[in-house]
């Protein structure tokens, strides 16, 4: 599926496969493998954000995945982020989405919010206590069967 289609049909929280479609290289190719790398991976949509204007120009809408967080001794020191803009020529998957009755922990309400933590609703709460967002919104995951067997190919019957 594209960038666009993501943008549109999936929810945040959501795990993301992307590709280009090139096969992977041998270990023994390092760089070539790096760079397969960079182009096939995936993590968690964390973000959408709506095609903007700065000026004369437009921004295409774009979409963040959370690919992973470095550190070490329960401190994370690197939280690592891939954007997408929707024109992006790679092809993307939804390998899991996130389950019903699990609660996202917004950084703020309204189109521009980021997902910073996916839990239970006691765990998220816990969280935020912990964490401290003071603009936070918690926000409970809905099932909607009918989007998600669109969103896969499937019609519903």
């Amino acid at each position: 599926m594209s960038a666009q289609l993501i943008y549109d049909l999936v929810p945040l929280g959501a795990i993301i496969r992307f590709s280009d479609g090139t096969p992977r290289p041998p270990e023994r190719h390092r760089k070539k493998l790096a760079a397969w790398e960079h182009r096939n991976s995936g993590g968690r949509l964390i973000r959408k954000q709506a095609e903007r204007r700065v000026g004369n120009t437009v921004i295409a809408a774009t979409i963040t995945l959370h690919a992973g967080d470095y550190g070490g001794g329960g401190v994370v020191v690197l939280r690592v982020h891939r954007t997408f803009s929707v024109d992006s020529d790679l092809r993307f998957v939804v390998t899991e989405r996130p389950r019903g009755g699990a609660v996202r922990v917004l950084s703020r309400s309204g189109e521009d919010a980021e997902l910073v933590y996916l839990a239970s609703r006691a765990g998220a709460e816990a969280w935020l206590q912990s964490h401290g967002y003071p603009d936070a919104v918690l926000d409970e995951v809905t099932a909607d069967a009918p989007a998600a067997d669109v969103m896969e190919g499937r019609t519903a019957a």
